[in-house]
C-alpha cells in the first residue's frame, strides 16, 4: 500500500489530454492507495465553485469514488485554485488542508505545503498572496458575475506569464521563484519535522538536506503525469506516469 502526493495539475481545456490522463490515474491506481494528497493547483484557473469548466466535472465524478472505496481524498489550495470552495470539495468527496499541514504519514510527520510560501524572494508575488488570500477580498471577488471573474482570471493570467517574460529576458527567473533556502529552514525549525512536501516550483526533486532533512517537490502535469509514491516502509518514489 502506498499513499499518493500529485500537484500542479493545471488542468485547462486546452490540454484534455492531462485530464484524461489524471482521470486514467484516479480509476486504477489511486483505487489502491491508502490515501492521495493533491497539494494544490489541481485547475489551471478556478473562479468559484460555479466554475463552468469541463475537466471540474470530469475530476469531481473520479475523486468522489475514492472515499467510498476506502481512500480518502485531502486537498491543499495552490495559487491557481484558491476560490475552490466548500460546495465544490464536498461534491468530489476531497477534504480540505490548511497550508501549510503537518500530517501523519505512517508514523512520521510531515509538512505539506503547496510552495508558494517558500518563495520569499518574489517579493511581489507574496504581496499578491497576501491580498487575494484575504476573506473580504475573496468575498467580494465571488460576488461579481461570473462572467467577470471569468474576465479577471484571463487578465490574471496574461499577467502573470508576461511578468514571467519578463523575469526570463532579465535572467531571474530561476533564483526568484524556487524556494529561499533560509526560508526553507525557518519551515522545518517551525514545524518540527524533518520531511517536507511541496509542489508550485515544477522543479521535481528529492533533496537530501543536512541533519537527515528531506525536501521532496513534486513535478507539474503539464506534459506528463508527476506522482509521489510514499510506503509504510519510509520510502519515497518520485516518477512520471508516461
Amino acid at each position: 500500500m502506498t499513499t499518493l502526493f500529485v500537484s500542479d495539475l493545471h488542468l485547462d481545456p486546452a490540454r484534455p489530454d492531462i485530464t484524461r490522463l489524471f482521470a486514467a490515474f484516479l480509476d486504477d491506481e489511486a483505487r489502491g492507495a491508502d490515501a492521495l494528497y493533491i497539494l494544490g493547483d489541481l485547475f489551471e484557473s478556478w473562479v468559484g465553485d460555479d466554475d463552468p469548466t469541463e475537466a471540474g466535472g470530469i475530476v469531481a465524478d473520479r475523486l468522489q469514488a475514492l472515499p467510498a472505496a476506502g481512500v480518502p481524498v485531502f486537498f491543499m489550495h495552490g495559487n491557481r485554485d484558491f476560490l475552490l470552495g466548500n460546495d465544490y470539495a464536498g461534491r468530489a468527496g476531497m477534504q480540505l488542508l490548511p497550508d501549510p499541514s503537518v500530517v501523519e504519514l505512517y508514523g512520521r510527520r510531515v509538512l505539506l505545503t503547496h510552495g508558494d510560501l517558500l518563495c520569499t524572494d518574489d517579493v511581489e508575488y507574496q504581496a499578491i498572496r497576501v491580498q487575494t488570500r484575504n476573506p473580504a477580498w475573496q468575498a467580494q471577488m465571488l460576488a461579481q458575475p461570473l462572467a467577470a471573474r471569468l474576465a479577471f482570471a484571463a487578465q490574471a493570467r496574461a499577467a502573470s506569464q508576461a511578468r514571467q517574460g519578463e523575469m526570463k529576458s532579465a535572467g531571474t527567473m530561476e533564483t526568484i521563484t524556487d524556494v529561499a533556502p533560509a526560508t526553507v529552514d525557518a519551515f522545518f525549525a517551525e514545524h518540527g519535522v524533518d520531511t517536507m512536501i511541496h509542489g508550485h516550483t515544477h522543479r521535481p526533486a528529492i533533496h537530501e538536506l543536512a541533519g537527515g532533512r528531506r525536501r521532496i517537490v513534486l513535478g507539474d502535469w503539464y506534459e506528463q503525469g508527476s506522482v509521489l509514491r510514499a510506503d509504510p516502509d519510509g520510502r519515497f518514489g518520485l516518477s512520471a506516469l508516461r
